[in-house]
């Protein structure tokens, strides 16, 4: 991008549209996309689904008492909006997210996405 608007002039814009970022603690915090304030700010509708997991699998598995998220989802388009997580394996679940966002996948196409299981990704189709 930065040689096409050197050689063309300030043409081409970053997209910065699903970009995850993580806090490696432990357990290691992950978000991507908009946060509720940002989607109301922005007047958007959506769909916000919020949990306290720490009592399923992957996280038992883990040993770990923290595990929880919130996923945005708009109500019109059924497109993930923003992720946010915080347990074992969020580093990793949460790149899938940010894959949805990016490339505009629906709430069902992730619901219907057979994960390998037990696994992070597995959670999914149950956070949205």
């Amino acid at each position: 991008m930065v040689a096409a608007n050197l050689l063309k002039g300030n043409h081409r814009q970053p997209d910065y549209r699903g970009v995850p970022s993580v806090v490696f603690t432990i357990p290691p915090m992950a978000t991507v996309g908009l946060s509720e304030a940002k989607a109301r700010e922005q007047g958007l509708k959506f769909k916000m689904k919020s949990q306290r997991a720490s009592d399923w699998f992957t996280a038992r598995q883990a040993a770990e008492p923290v595990y929880g998220f919130k996923v945005l989802v708009d109500e019109a388009s059924d497109r993930i909006l923003g992720a946010h997580l915080v347990g074992p394996h969020a580093e990793e679940v949460i790149n899938l997210f940010a894959l949805a966002i990016r490339h505009d996948l629906t709430a069902a196409d992730l619901k219907n996405t057979i994960f390998a299981y037990p696994t992070g990704a597995s959670d999914i189709g149950y956070m949205v």
